[in-house]
């Protein structure tokens, strides 16, 4: 890998790509791949492919605290310890709340990982497409601003990324979830099969489907080229795999682009802000803090890729300010940092089933099954905007003894009796980008790397509260007739923010006034400047968006490096 010498000549590259994590790990490949010198600046510590994952194979017992957090640890960690990855195994891929501050007019849990490879380490791996139906929402019911793309711009470039990261799932041939490249689906549950044919029979707009997931099922030759190999199925993925099962920054793209010879790879790195020449009328580079020595360097380059994830990014942006852009980088429209949104994962809904009790299932698999959104799809039909997909997982409850010592209890143990059948699903639900949900920048405190400190204004709103009581109705009247018993709805009133999928603040558009970027992610205003993680999106729709944001990049950096043999750029 490059060395990173003080000369400017040394720190001039083709590309610079802010961040490494989902997105910005595609950006470093694609870059890279095409023969462009590319440096990728990323704020936390590295972490290397199979040497930094110290838990990946321990056992239960060789944890100090069995898995669990001690109490001292929450105390200083009051938000990443409600993700429910944070645990033993994992708490070192999560920021410390106490070091990275941040504001909030209402209550808003920023999850964050650090590190090469960001949450790309800890993401669920769930990976659907987007549909027009997804694209032409904001259009058709009167909200944000129309995408400027539609779903035939970025199909091929779904099918680009899906073959590289590798796509469990089945073909489904429903126009509302696309199908993608897929490789062999894992088994369902005879509970979930059973509601599947179900719902099939029972409703013509609804549909039970395999979990789509990025894990490597039956690993094809590019797979094996990366050196990765099946999914072991060991559901301990937030400890950072082995092998390469599921897909990561760390485990695929970031060493493609190393064997290229072109990346350069600098952690530690906490980006300041974007240098714009108003002479030239571009961006030329970036300014970085170190994250250990509090030096300043700037590096240089005839473009810049910003995929620091959604919040991160914005506050670069809003913290690139000049003469020019008094307001922050590209943000002639005064939108930048406005209409964020994320998902609602507030609502659930679990039940029992006697059904099936002559089967059970046997080993683990890391996904479930899925029920794609069925609400307000093709015309407007209930009381709120937009819709919901939920999750659908089932397994058979153990019944055992643990009373008694010895021998007695590990009799106990080991002739354990299968009880009935549990169902439970969780909403995921598309939540509508407002002006006032807004990101900005409190410039009278500063963390230790000098960065003004960011400023959330987010909440639920009465759209929201109306799609969780449809959530539960519906769930409820399928769950009911399907013959699921002691159904039980819940809401968590989890604050914004652990669905983890915070979108927007630097939106796509077609009009320079009311949007940051247009249809190729590059921004109005500086045209060597492209944003393609979540800050990009114009609305949120319900699926899973890191293969959007992956898709989204690979066609972007195709579209910048065009540009840059033209002299465009």
């Amino acid at each position: 890998m490059a060395n990173i010498n003080t000369g400017a000549q040394d720190r001039t590259f083709d590309a610079i790509v802010i961040g490494s994590g989902i997105s910005g790990g595609w950006a470093a490949k694609e870059f890279t791949e095409k023969g462009l010198k590319t440096l990728v600046l990323e704020r936390g510590r590295d972490v290397k492919h199979l040497k930094d994952y110290p838990t990946t194979n321990m056992y239960p017992w060789e944890f100090k605290h069995r898995g669990q957090i001690p109490e001292a640890i929450k105390e200083e960690a009051p938000v990443v310890s409600r993700c429910y990855a944070f645990k033993e195994d994992a708490m070192h891929f999560f920021v410390k709340d106490k070091e990275h501050p941040y504001e909030q007019d209402k209550p808003f849990d920023w999850i964050r990982g650090y590190q090469v490879g960001g949450k790309s380490l800890l993401w669920a791996r769930q990976t659907q497409r987007w549909s027009d139906y997804d694209f032409e929402g904001p259009a058709r019911d009167g909200f944000a601003v129309d995408w400027p793309i539609r779903y035939a711009d970025i199909a091929p470039w779904y099918s680009y990324v899906e073959k590289f990261v590798g796509i469990s799932g089945n073909k489904d041939g429903l126009d509302n979830l696309p199908d993608g490249e897929f490789l062999p689906a894992m088994e369902m549950t005879a509970v979930e099969k059973y509601f599947q044919g179900f719902v099939s029979k029972n409703y013509k707009d609804r549909n039970v489907i395999y979990g789509r997931c990025a894990h490597l099922s039956e690993p094809q030759p590019i797979h094996i080229e990366q050196g990765r190999v099946k999914c072991q199925k060991r559901n301990l993925c937030q400890r950072g795999c082995p092998f390469g099962g599921y897909f990561s920054s760390n485990s695929s793209t970031l060493p493609w682009a190393e064997k290229t010879g072109n990346l350069t790879l600098r952690p530690d790195a906490v980006v300041h802000s974007i240098i714009y020449d108003e002479q030239k009328g571009k961006a030329t580079g970036v300014r970085v803090v170190d994250a250990k020595t509090k030096e300043t360097t700037e590096y240089y380059a005839r473009v810049i890729f910003v995929n620091a994830a959604a919040i991160n990014s914005n506050l670069i942006l809003l913290n690139s300010t000049s003469s020019r852009f008094p307001q922050g980088l590209g943000n002639d429209s005064g939108v930048l940092g406005k209409y964020f949104a994320f998902h609602n994962y507030r609502a659930t809904i679990y039940a029992d089933y006697d059904g099936f009790m002559d089967v059970t299932t046997e080993g683990r698999r890391p996904t479930s099954a899925y029920i794609p959104r069925f609400r307000n799809v093709k015309k407007q039909e209930t009381d709120f905007l937009r819709g919901y997909a939920a999750g659908f997982d089932t397994g058979r409850r153990k019944w055992n003894s643990q009373d008694g010592v010895g021998t007695s209890l590990k009799d106990q143990l080991f002739n354990e009796e299968m009880g009935n059948w549990y169902v439970g699903s969780h909403m995921m639900g598309e939540t509508i980008p407002k002006e006032i949900s807004q990101l900005t920048l409190d410039k009278a405190k500063k963390d230790e790397w000098g960065m003004p400190v960011i400023h959330i204004n987010l909440g639920y709103d009465d759209n929201d509260e109306k799609m969780i009581k449809d959530f539960h109705e519906q769930m409820t009247e399928m769950y009911t007739k399907a013959g699921f018993t002691n159904i039980r709805t819940g809401d968590s009133k989890q604050a914004p923010g652990l669905d983890i999928h915070e979108m927007g603040g630097a939106r796509m558009g077609k009009d320079p006034k009311t949007s940051v970027l247009n249809k190729w992610n590059q921004m109005h205003d500086v045209k060597n400047v492209f944003v393609t993680d979540g800050a990009c999106m114009t609305s949120t729709s319900t699926q899973n968006p890191s293969l959007t944001y992956m898709a989204l990049t690979a066609r972007a950096v195709d579209y910048a490096v065009g540009q840059m043999k033209r002299g465009d750029l």
